[in-house]
């Protein structure tokens, strides 16, 4: 970080190659249960298509048990009719399926619009279990990307995220997303996917590109000299980090060649805030809202508004107003934030913007699924994604594309990074898939639905590694209806109960019945306490067998307020059914608080 008099404002410093460049994330209070959608609710885009981007021809009608249209072919058959009335389309009844289901034909040139009328029709009709597209499969092949096969990441299923088993139903296509890093240098295994994006940098000592801010968000380079970003900061080549995110997200897939991206459907716009030792919070704070789709004064308006923003940068210290405005307004209008938890081996809440509320914050793991050694923890991490970890072995980081220039542009390349800026592009790319499976969930929906479909790691994380590991597959499943969970059934406790300063520990209950076996291996315990300097509390999950699961320990370095996250437990040794307890102390002087509710997702 510069030292002199005229640059002590502050930076947020690049994540580069090793886990020793920072990078931060934050979170936002998460609800704890997935909206399901409801009758005469928009229908989901999955449920209008045969194929991605293929309105459906044909529907599946499972008609509840003891209705005349169960049973009999020509009341399906008028039922089909009545409903084609309804919508102005041809809907026919074709033939009865061996499950009991009708199968109804909606004819040809049809708009995923219309399907979405018949759909709609159907799902308000009581006497209709379920209705959905016929959909088209095809031959399971994975993508023919070169090195497609050492993105462990993608598939493994020890710690893989799972990314495959979602193409089928989402590409990302429709969704842009801006990428807020060191701007983008060309790579032909990424540039089908770039769409305009902006430069950010007003500082010409930051920029390095001889100007200030512009519509070129070309990264020149980053790299820098012993001592010239502060006293004993050794030299850094150029990292292109803003490249090797943007592929994760959305490299170019099944083209012959190099990596595949997660959300290889979706566009990428470059947004170009970090240079020379760091980027400033003033010009972070611009392409927030620029971004989102606000207005800067001076900055033509962009013509590529994203639904969703990566933050893969971060720095010490509190989340200021002027960050958190810039980001809440974002959500408002729609776009989901996702930022990285850092590289310290602390508790984000000591980091910004791992600090700020209504961000999706990610942790990183490794290739064994456990956290990732440097990666940050804490009860603000929302969920863990891929990280990688090269100390084991380079070919456990994560591949991506690259530029092999020490310092300024040279040829293409390919290279594995670590870092939970590594981890941050798989979680946006995953919001891209979620939302071009569904538009009309909001950031908050698109939060809940990756939470209430991570499955547990597989290895250790102690400290906090927020709702478990990214499922991409039953993400986006959950949310176009065809499969994962919305949220499951909820029991809440809403309840307000004070917690004594210095005291001894409150307890409050739940009582769970109409459950079968035990509980899941990823149960979600939603928890809302107001506290001042959280750090004094410890709190537990009381299983009915009096088993206690440790969710927050007691820290010292954790001054911030509030407990508003979703904890996920391995409660599969549990029987479901019974008296559940959050049982939470305060351990230090000094602080009160309360239990506001908290609730359990099965």
């Amino acid at each position: 970080m510069r030292t002199s008099p005229a640059l002590r404002r502050k930076l947020i410093s690049v994540a580069a190659t090793s886990a020793a460049l920072l990078t931060a994330a934050s979170t936002a209070s998460a609800v704890a249960a997935q909206e399901t959608v409801s009758q005469g609710s928009a229908v989901p885009a999955a449920q209008t298509e045969a194929a991605p981007g293929t309105p459906a021809e044909r529907l599946i009608v499972g008609y509840r048990s003891g209705t005349a249209e169960a049973r009999s072919n020509p009341a399906a058959e008028a039922d089909a009719a009545a409903k084609g009335e309804k919508t102005g389309e041809d809907v026919d009844f074709q033939r009865r399926l061996g499950t009991g289901a009708a199968l109804v034909d909606l004819g040809d040139d049809l708009t995923k619009a219309d399907v979405a009328d018949v759909v709609a029709q159907y799902r308000a009709d009581p006497q209709v279990a379920y209705v959905v597209p016929d959909r088209l499969n095809k031959p399971k092949a994975d993508p023919n990307d070169t090195e497609y096969t050492k993105q462990w990441d993608l598939f493994e299923s020890t710690a893989g995220m799972n990314v495959p088993g979602a193409w089928a139903t989402s590409t990302g296509t429709g969704v842009t997303v801006a990428v807020i890093d060191t701007g983008y240098v060309a790579h032909t295994d990424l540039a089908a996917n770039i769409v305009g994006g902006y430069d950010f940098i007003a500082d010409t000592a930051v920029s390095v590109d001889g100007d200030g801010r512009d519509g070129n968000p070309a990264d020149p380079g980053d790299y820098y000299a012993a001592n010239e970003c502060g006293s004993g900061v050794p030299a850094s080549n150029s990292s292109w980090h803003g490249t090797h995110v943007a592929g994760t997200i959305a490299a170019a897939t099944n083209n012959n060649k190099g990596v595949a991206g997660i959300a290889y459907g979706a566009k990428i716009s470059p947004v170009r805030v970090l240079g020379k030792c760091g980027g400033y919070d003033s010009d972070i704070i611009d392409a927030i809202t620029w971004a989102s789709g606000g207005t800067v004064s001076g900055v033509p308006a962009n013509s590529n508004v994203a639904k969703v923003i990566n933050m893969s940068l971060g720095g010490d210290g509190a989340c200021t107003s002027a960050t958190q405005s810039a980001i809440t307004a974002a959500v408002n209008r729609g776009t989901t934030v996702v930022v990285a938890a850092g590289n310290e081996s602390d508790n984000v809440a000591n980091h910004s913007p791992g600090n700020c509320n209504n961000v999706i914050s990610v942790a990183a793991t490794n290739r064994t699924g456990a956290k990732a050694s440097y990666s940050n923890y804490g009860s603000l991490v929302d969920i863990s994604a891929p990280g990688g970890q090269t100390s084991t072995g380079t070919a456990n980081g994560i591949l991506s594309t690259l530029n092999s220039g020490t310092k300024t542009p040279s040829s293409e390349s390919y290279a594995y990074y670590q870092g939970t800026s590594m981890a941050t592009p798989h979680i946006a790319g995953l919001v891209a898939l979620v939302k071009s499976a569904n538009s009309a969930l909001t950031p908050a929906q698109i939060e809940t639905a990756i939470k209430n479909n991570a499955r547990a790691l597989p290895g250790a994380c102690s400290g906090g590694c927020g709702a478990g590991l990214a499922d991409a597959a039953r993400t986006v499943q959950a949310v176009s209806g065809s499969g994962g969970s919305t949220g499951g059934t909820t029991f809440t406790n809403t309840t307000a109960v004070p917690i004594p300063d210095n005291g001894s520990a409150i307890e409050s209950s739940i009582a769970v019945s109409g459950r079968s076996g035990n509980a899941p291996t990823a149960l979600k315990v939603g928890v809302d306490i107001t506290h001042t300097y959280r750090g004094d509390l410890v709190i537990d999950l009381v299983a009915p067998d009096g088993t206690a699961y440790r969710l927050k320990a007691a820290s010292s370095s954790d001054s911030a307020d509030n407990v508003s996250t979703t904890y996920s437990v391995n409660a599969s040794g549990e029987s479901a059914n019974g008296t559940w307890k959050l049982r939470v102390q305060d351990t230090a002087a000094q602080d009160t608080g309360k239990l506001n509710n908290w609730q359990l997702t099965f």
